[in-house]
Parts: C-alpha cells; sequence; structure tokens
C-alpha cells in the first residue's frame, strides 16, 4: 500500500508558498511535511525552535537532529536538512510524496536515495495562495498606503520644480531627472520599512512609450511621467504595486484624451473583476474601451508610430509583486480573495506612455479597491 506524504522545503524567504503555509521567516532552510496521521512537521534549526513553536503554524517544530540517518547528518546544513527530510519520511512509511514547483533538487536527489519517490504538482498552492485570508488584505493595505505615500512625493516634486528655457525641469538648484526622483523614492520607503530593491519606474518623453523602461535622465516640462512603485513590507513580506502619471505645466491635449480613455477603461475592468469573471474576461473589458475610442493593442514594431496598450491588464499580487493570475488572454476564472493590480495603459512613440495602476481584491460582491490617492495629472 502506498503512502503519501506532501513536502515543501527551502528558505521561506525565496520560496513564499512555504512561508504562506507557516507564516515564518528564517534565513536558514526549513522543511514543511504533512504526512498522513500525524499531523504537519516543520524541520528548522535549533536556535529557531522557540521563536517557531510561538509563530509558526506547524503542529510540531523539530529540529534536524531528530531525524539523523544511520551515517549522521552532513555538515552542510542544505544536505543536512534534504536528509532530515528523507529520514522522517522513511520512518513514517512514506514511499511516496507531492511536492510543489518549487522544491529544491536536492530534496528529490535525498528522498529517491532512501526510496521515496517525488512527485509534482506544479499547482499545488497556486489556488490557495490566491485566496487571500483578511491578514493578507490588511498587509496589503498598509503596503499600497505606503507605496501611494512615495508617489505622491514623486509626483509633487516633479509638479512643483522650475522649468529652465529649455524645458528642463529643476529641484534644490539641481536638474531633476528620473535617477534623482527614484533616489528619493528608495530613501522614502526604506526609512520606513520597504525593501525598494526591485527599483521604481519614472519614466518621461517618448522612451516611455516601452511600457518597462524604468526612467534615465532629466524629466521635461509638458511631458508625461509615468510614476511606477512596487516595493516589500519587510516584516509582513506582502508588495504595493501602484501607479499614477503626472505633467509639469500644461497638459498635451494628446495627453488629455489618452488619461480619459485610460481612466474609463481602469473603472470597467475592476467593475468586472467579480467571482465567475475570467482575467480574459476583464481583459477583454479594457480592450473594448481601448478599440472603441480607435486605439490599438499590441507590441509596437520598429518604427510604429500608432498609440497603443502594449500588455495586460494587469496581475495577482502578493508575496511576489507578479503572482497568478493575469488579466490577460487565457487567463483563468477569478476566485474569492484574489489581489489584482489594474493598470490600463496607452503608449504614444512620439509623446510617451501613461498608465494608471490600482490595486483591487475580489469578493462575494463588488471588489474592493485599496487605494486612495487620486488620478489627475496635476499634482501641484
Amino acid at each position: 500500500m502506498t503512502t503519501s506524504a506532501m513536502l515543501l522545503a527551502g528558505l521561506p524567504g525565496r520560496n513564499l508558498s512555504l512561508y504562506r503555509r507557516i507564516r515564518f521567516d528564517v534565513h536558514d532552510p526549513v522543511v514543511f511535511l504533512e504526512i498522513p496521521g500525524q499531523g504537519s512537521t516543520l524541520i528548522i534549526r535549533d536556535i529557531e525552535l522557540q521563536r517557531a513553536y510561538k509563530l509558526a503554524k506547524a503542529d510540531r517544530c523539530v529540529p534536524p537532529a531528530e531525524f539523523a540517518p544511520d551515517g549522521g547528518l552532513s555538515g552542510d546544513r542544505e544536505i543536512a536538512f534534504a536528509q532530515a527530510a528523507a529520514e522522517c519520511l522513511r520512518r513514517a512509511g512514506v514511499d511516496r510524496v507531492m511536492t510543489d514547483r518549487a522544491l529544491p533538487m536536492l530534496y528529490a536527489h535525498q528522498c529517491e536515495a532512501v526510496g521515496i519517490e517525488v512527485l509534482c504538482d506544479p499547482m499545488m498552492g497556486v489556488i490557495e495562495r490566491r485566496m487571500k485570508d483578511e491578514t493578507e488584505i490588511e498587509h496589503l493595505r498598509t503596503a499600497q498606503a505606503m507605496t501611494e505615500s512615495a508617489i505622491e512625493l514623486a509626483c509633487t516634486t516633479i509638479a512643483r520644480a522650475t522649468a529652465d528655457a529649455q524645458g528642463v525641469l529643476h529641484h534644490e538648484g539641481a536638474e531633476l531627472t528620473s535617477e534623482r526622483v527614484k533616489a528619493m523614492i528608495d530613501a522614502h520607503l526604506t526609512g520606513r520599512g520597504y525593501d525598494n530593491s526591485a527599483g521604481s519606474i519614472v519614466a518621461s518623453g517618448p522612451p516611455a512609450a516601452d511600457c518597462h523602461f524604468q526612467g534615465a535622465g532629466p524629466i521635461r516640462t509638458g511631458e508625461p511621467v509615468i510614476v511606477d512603485v512596487f516595493p516589500r513590507n519587510k516584516e509582513t513580506l506582502y508588495c504595493g504595486d501602484c501607479t499614477r502619471c503626472v505633467v509639469h505645466g500644461d497638459v498635451p491635449d494628446s495627453v488629455a484624451q489618452m488619461h480619459r480613455v485610460i481612466l474609463e477603461a481602469k473603472e470597467k475592468a475592476i467593475d468586472a473583476c467579480r467571482l465567475g469573471a475570467t482575467g480574459e474576461g476583464v481583459h477583454r473589458v479594457t480592450m473594448g474601451v481601448m478599440e472603441a475610442h480607435g486605439y490599438a493593442m499590441g507590441i509596437h514594431n520598429e518604427g510604429e508610430t500608432h498609440v497603443k496598450m502594449v500588455h495586460g491588464t494587469g496581475h495577482g499580487i502578493g508575496l511576489e509583486v507578479h503572482e497568478p493570475p493575469l488579466l490577460d488572454i487565457g487567463a483563468p476564472e477569478l476566485v474569492r480573495g484574489d489581489a489584482l493590480t489594474v493598470e490600463p495603459g496607452l503608449y504614444d512613440p512620439a509623446v510617451g506612455g501613461l498608465r494608471i495602476e490600482d490595486m483591487i481584491v475580489v469578493t462575494d460582491d463588488a471588489p474592493i479597491n485599496l487605494n486612495a490617492l487620486h488620478e489627475g495629472l496635476a499634482w501641484s
């Protein structure tokens, strides 16, 4: 008779599905096992046991030494944890384990060495992780509020700058560049307990027609500036992600029109984020608005001058900035607790880009919008 168990392992700060299962972070490997009839076991370094007893979501917490094989544990910590996992399973009579897409190969190697078959379920934990609970939603709300405060700092700094005769903006006696604004964002977030090592986007002018151009060089009056910030809270590990745009001085008519259409698309796409809808269906709502106003969809070809929306409508968010599901063609049905970004944008190779992004949560009723920051182009 085959006895199956479940195995998750690695560094919780990197294997975030593992972190979500145990809600406990350490800087060394851990092993989480669910064995039929035995509940859940967390194998963790002995110096972390007292904290784990209090904080980790597991039925029991044990050090690797409790499951040393006959030849003893390796002096290499990662190998030792893999050996302990295999030995724990072997003693329990387990001959097959299911694991997720993130299991380090070392654990499969050690399990197979003692005759335990390892099978990967690529979707293990994916739906569960999408279904955010109330604690997670509050973590996201907090992270989004801090993200908005960084965006407000950036946008007001740009709006209140002074333009020289060539239209280049100046702030506190020096040219205002994308790099300076990003440094302001970094300092603001780092000083408030957020990791912004992934960087921010402060992109202006024609180069910003590339939606992932992070921005470089001086910012000029009359040009749209995309400010996209996506930090992680160092304590909870949950992320914010928000985008707003600013134009210093007069807003060109073409930019104002793009902005109006983006806001219409965002409003309708958010309203479409309901149980029973699919991510593809939400994206098609966005597509319908864009195309009704004469804007195209798809990547710009070399030398092309059409104004287009070049990306999907959004993505899942939580412990990582980009999580399932996508809001794009082929995307699955939405589930209760899905936290999603809704971020339609338009990109003009001659002018630059605009994108407005909110974070919402799918509920039994209307979606909850976690944003409070205004959506306009004027910030002074």
